[in-house]
């Protein structure tokens, strides 16, 4: 996938050294922009191995507004395991602390619960909300399904009044869908970008919805596209990344996903990648 490509070579050739939270500088730039038609097929990196089924089951995760990591761990999906609610164990990267932060299985309003409860008051992942909040991605699919030329499908995750009780604040911050001559397009906002490991994740995850959500409307695909702020590389990513650099990307593979009534009631299980050639592996340490 040359767009993911051409973002880590720039990174690499222009990128400036930073340091933050982690304790492990990165290389960075200032904003990048991530465009895929697809049209051209399912963007999954061929240039390494990227797990869709980890993809698939924490965007349902995401989709059905849970909040609890154990129903993560329970799938085998282990991406969220480093993180809890700084309400349960405040932040850092001490290796104490990473340890108490691993136990927890608290994960605070995320991603999913703000997309499904946005202004309501989070309790906990086996409380119910107090008060009365949006339901932001079923008001996008009722809009999408009743008036498809609306510019004003938008889904936040940013909200200031949660993100300190937030394992982390989002990264994809907002999405916002757009139909062009029956084609439902998706753009997401991105303030911080792990170039190695986040990003092919992201892509992946953003696509799938973007998939579920014209199956669901009976639209066409049309254009993927990641407007990137803080878009960096790890130090310690440099050289597998380079290794990827020296990979000839292979042809994208394609998704098959069952039928179903709602994207409410899909499940990770459902969607299966077609032709899937890639090169092996690289092993990225994540930085907590």
């Amino acid at each position: 996938m040359k767009a993911y490509l051409s973002i880590i070579k720039n990174i690499i050739e222009k990128g400036e050294v930073k340091e933050n939270r982690t304790g492990v500088n990165t290389v960075a730039i200032a904003g990048a922009m991530f465009e895929h038609d697809m049209a051209d097929g399912f963007p999954l990196l061929t240039t390494k191995s990227v797990p869709f089924r980890l993809v698939a089951s924490e965007l349902e995760f995401f989709i059905k507004g849970m909040t609890d990591k154990q129903w993560l761990i329970k799938e085998n999906n282990h991406i969220w395991d480093e993180w809890c609610s700084s309400d349960i164990v405040p932040y850092g990267n001490d290796e104490e602390t990473k340890e108490k932060m691993k136990q927890e299985r608290e994960l605070g309003p995320i991603y999913g619960w703000q997309w499904r409860n946005f202004g309501a008051k989070y309790i906990s992942h086996d409380k119910e909300a107090e008060g009365t909040g949006i339901d932001q991605l079923k008001k996008l699919v009722e809009t999408l399904k009743k008036n498809p030329n609306d510019r004003r499908m938008i889904v936040s995750a940013w909200n200031p009044v949660d993100i300190h009780r937030m394992a982390l604040p989002p990264c994809h911050y907002g999405f916002q869908v757009t139909v062009i001559n029956g084609k439902l397009n998706l753009l997401w906002n991105q303030r911080s970008v792990d170039s190695a490991l986040g990003l092919p994740f992201n892509i992946a995850s953003y696509a799938l919805l973007l998939h579920l959500l014209a199956k669901e409307a009976g639209l066409k695909e049309g254009k993927l596209i990641g407007f990137l702020g803080d878009t960096h590389i790890y130090e310690n990513h440099i050289e597998g990344l380079k290794e990827q650099l020296k990979r000839e990307p292979y042809s994208l593979p394609k998704i098959q996903t069952k039928d179903f009534n709602s994207i409410f009631d899909w499940k990770y299980t459902d969607t299966e990648v077609i032709d899937y050639k890639k090169h092996p592996p690289i092993k990225f340490e994540i930085a907590v």
